[in-house]
């Protein structure tokens, strides 16, 4: 990816990662977009907000999280080149169910529902990049989902090193056991080469 920042590199990248898009698309494409930077714990979206916009993350990280009985449940990452948004929100124009938090000082491309729907109606390049990532987005999802039911805590951990070797250090340890559905104790056990038989 380029180093300069701005939109127009961007939505290149973009094209380049997922799918590709024609001259005409990336400018209309850019016309709507704006790339935002912002410091570390600024909320994106937070719950009961109807949440309109997309982000797709240029350098940085965001989770999204629950609230539940006062504990908080991280239910996902996005790093470079990761699309982020409050999925049911955004689709069902419902007030949204979760947070999303910014975990590190980030840079992001930030595009409107409306803008997005308009551009796909415009453009069959972009209504493939939407398809494109709606389906990478499931995919993942589903292989959460059999993470959660059939592994065990430590095959969970090392599956998820092997997707981000650097996740330990970009995310806190808190937040890596509740997205693995583990407690902290155990995490801190099968990180430890000592604990392990």
């Amino acid at each position: 990816m380029s180093t300069s920042l701005n939109v127009e590199n961007t939505i290149q990248n973009i094209s380049e990662t997922y799918s590709k898009l024609t001259n005409n698309c990336m400018a209309d494409f850019a016309k709507v977009s704006k790339l935002v930077s912002a410091e570390k714990s600024i909320l994106l979206v937070t719950e009961g907000e109807y949440a309109d916009k997309s982000f797709f993350i240029v350098k940085g990280c965001a989770r999204a999280f629950y609230m539940k009985d006062g504990k908080d449940i991280t239910d996902w990452f996005a790093f470079e080149n990761y699309f982020i948004n409050s999925i049911n929100s955004f689709f069902e124009n419902i007030p949204s169910p979760h947070f999303i938090e910014l975990l590190e000082p980030t840079t992001f491309l930030e595009i409107g529902r409306d803008d997005i729907f308009k551009l796909a109606d415009k453009h069959p390049d972009f209504d493939r990049l939407l398809r494109i990532v709606a389906t990478k987005t499931m995919l993942a999802l589903q292989k959460r989902i059999f993470s959660i039911q059939f592994e065990t805590a430590q095959q969970k951990y090392e599956n998820l090193l092997i997707i981000r070797p650097d996740i330990t250090q970009r995310v806190s340890l808190t937040h890596i056991a509740s997205y693995l559905v583990i407690t902290l104790e155990t995490l801190s056990r099968i990180r430890n080469p000592k604990n392990r038989i």
